[in-house]
């Protein structure tokens, strides 16, 4: 960690939501989410009891990444804008206590999926929990304006370890629910840091926006939502596909497309005079595109479960 501010001494004792802040909600409810969609659209039953502790172990997991990596990144959150009243930064959680929190959570949700569903998905657990931490917060996120490129992977997992839930491995299609979140992280990310590109810098972050510029990570918004395209529309013909979903992804996948174009053509005067409008836009709008492609697979196992579903 880089010792860019000192820790400050705990303002008051902590306080249930305080402990409950540092398992980052917002990102535990988008990993819950596809986890859950990986696990019904999943051929094979589970049993609910099974379906809903294998659920809550992934989010525990997911939870004790966010604690762990508020604990590393506790410095720099302390000087970027939005993460400044985050609780480690503001005093009222020390550093020690996320870390002994995230440490036993991450152990807790591991063991206890591994029992109550199986070692495969336990194992994907374990990694993300590792990829996210180690990987992604200690080493590529201060080192390469990469790092989300590489460190997407973590946030992409949770759809595969349903699967495995269900099924016990791997396959094409967790594979593809894999590739369409790693393949959204990159413009979805690299969107935000256009609008909040000072916070990256004043904490020495290597963002894109930092080490090439708007113009180039405008170029590659563009370029890996061309790229996600494919992925997204291809899910639409394997057996968790269908009409229903391929209508969503096309009218999606254009929608991202037009924002991500309308954040390439523009120049750094336009985005300052009109404070960022159409990079905040495109950000919304991944916001709504992933959800809503898993919305889709999710009906479409519905409509498979009643015999309406698929080609």
């Amino acid at each position: 960690m880089t010792d860019l501010t000192q820790q400050p001494a705990l303002q008051r004792e902590a306080q249930f939501g305080d402990y409950f802040e540092l398992l980052k909600p917002r990102v535990m409810s988008l990993v819950v989410f596809t986890a859950l969609v990986g696990l019904l659209v999943a051929p094979g039953p589970v049993h609910p009891f099974i379906g809903f502790v294998a659920i809550l172990c992934i989010a525990v997991g997911g939870g004790a990444s966010g604690a762990l990596n508020m604990w590393w990144d506790a410095d720099i959150d302390s000087v970027m804008k939005r993460t400044r009243n985050r609780p480690i930064p503001s005093g009222r959680v020390s550093g020690d206590e996320a870390l002994a929190l995230g440490l036993a959570l991450s152990g807790f949700s591991v063991i206890l999926l591994g029992l109550a569903a199986n070692w495969i998905a336990a194992g994907l657990l374990a990694f993300t929990i590792f990829f996210y931490v180690v990987v992604y917060s200690m080493w590529l996120k201060r080192s390469t304006p990469q790092n989300i490129v590489i460190g997407g992977a973590a946030g992409a997992f949770p759809p595969m370890i349903g699967w495995a839930v269900a099924t016990g491995g791997v396959s094409l299609e967790s594979v593809l629910m894999f590739a369409l979140i790693f393949m959204w992280t990159p413009p979805h990310f690299w969107a935000l840091a256009l609008f909040v590109k000072s916070d990256y810098g004043d904490a020495r972050v290597p963002m894109l926006t930092e080490t090439h510029g708007r113009t180039t990570t405008r170029a590659h918004i563009l370029g890996y939502t061309a790229c996600l395209v494919p992925v997204a529309v291809g899910l639409a013909f394997t057996p968790i596909g269908g009409p229903v979903y391929l209508a969503v992804s096309v009218v999606l996948n254009g929608w991202f497309l037009k924002a991500a174009w309308e954040v390439f053509r523009r120049s750094d005067a336009d985005s300052d005079a009109d404070n960022h409008a159409a990079e905040k836009r495109a950000f919304k709008v991944s916001l709504s595109y992933l959800f809503l492609h898993f919305g889709a697979l999710l009906v479409e196992a519905v409509l498979r479960a009643a015999g309406l579903g698929g080609w």
